[in-house]
């Protein structure tokens, strides 16, 4: 049975009067992926920091494989690895050498070499940090934190700014990780790489926490039904309101800034129809309709009447 590898309770940090971690109490079990999911400002970054005791913390206990950041703050550093979003490299040192310096700080590291060929970066071995693209110094950012070789494994947004290819070969190297038994604690605001990597996920916004559970499970017990999206003809405030009225599906929800609208049904062809329908009469023509199954975007808008890149 697996244990509990970072413990958190009532956690609380503020900056002055913003409360960016509002009493937040979560279990990551060992040797399990676990995310944070989130929009921009939500206290992702802010948990991590405070756990990993980069932050000071207002109120609230955190154990770390028995170990407080505030009082044995030494011994974490050995058995942790951190991947921040912004972190200070040295320009003028080469991707290796970078690596290699990191590696240094940790008892055990992982090799060298190794770390390069996981995050695709060979060829890029020899190049100065100040020389590599925004996608190579975020890979860069995450070889530092797999370096340590660390019990736990801290990842901030890990494939922000990474094309599609490099997002999956980063979701396979995290994966792996996992496999050697690394405890991993990763933040996210791209749902299909919260859906794909974790086995238990948070969902938090303005520093609470809104939703736990596994992905699929956050799914199911929110939705049993299929969803029916479509761009938005350029209904009135008046039609969608008449569309609410007209009882087609057990909710309506529109994504601001995405001009989409979504109905969850358990009759699919009936709600169609009437939609057509619907929307001949007012002029309108339907474009972009697609049938798909619930997902954590889903959720997320309704459990915060918005989408998560707002």
């Amino acid at each position: 049975m697996s244990q509990s590898g970072i413990v958190v309770k009532e956690l609380r940090t503020y900056y002055g009067e913003i409360k960016a971690v509002d009493g937040i109490s979560f279990e990551v079990q060992e040797g399990s992926i676990f995310g944070m999911l989130g929009p921009n400002g939500a206290g992702k970054t802010t948990t991590i920091e405070t756990i990993v005791g980069l932050t000071e913390r207002k109120s609230g206990q955190i154990s770390v494989f028995g170990y407080d950041p505030v009082d044995e703050i030494d011994e974490i550093k050995k058995i942790v690895g951190v991947q921040l979003q912004s972190p200070s490299l040295f320009p003028r040192l080469t991707v290796k050498e970078t690596i290699e310096l990191f590696a240094s700080f940790y008892p055990e590291p992982k090799e060298v070499s190794e770390v390069i060929e996981k995050l695709g970066l060979e060829k890029k071995a020899n190049t100065r940090v100040s020389d590599l693209s925004g996608g190579q110094r975020h890979r860069l950012a995450v070889g530092l934190a797999m370096v340590s070789n660390g019990k736990a494994l801290f990842f901030d947004e890990p494939t922000t700014g990474l094309d599609p290819q490099a997002r999956r070969q980063l979701w396979d190297v995290i994966l792996s990780l996992k496999k050697e038994g690394k405890t991993i604690f990763l933040t996210t605001h791209y749902m299909d790489e919260a859906e794909k990597l974790c086995d238990e996920l948070l969902i938090i916004d303005h520093g609470k926490i809104i939703a736990s559970g596994s992905p699929a499970s956050l799914i199911k017990e929110s939705f049993q039904k299929t969803a029916v999206e479509f761009l938005d003809p350029d209904f009135s405030e008046e039609e969608k309101r008449e569309l609410l009225e007209l009882n087609l599906a057990e909710r309506v929800n529109y994504e601001t800034g995405k001009n989409r609208i979504i109905l969850y049904t358990n009759e699919v062809s009936d709600t169609i129809k009437g939609l057509i329908d619907f929307a001949s009469s007012k002029g309108k023509k339907l474009k972009d309709v697609m049938v798909r199954n619930p997902t954590l975007e889903d959720v997320f808008i309704k459990l915060t009447g918005r989408g998560i890149r707002e």
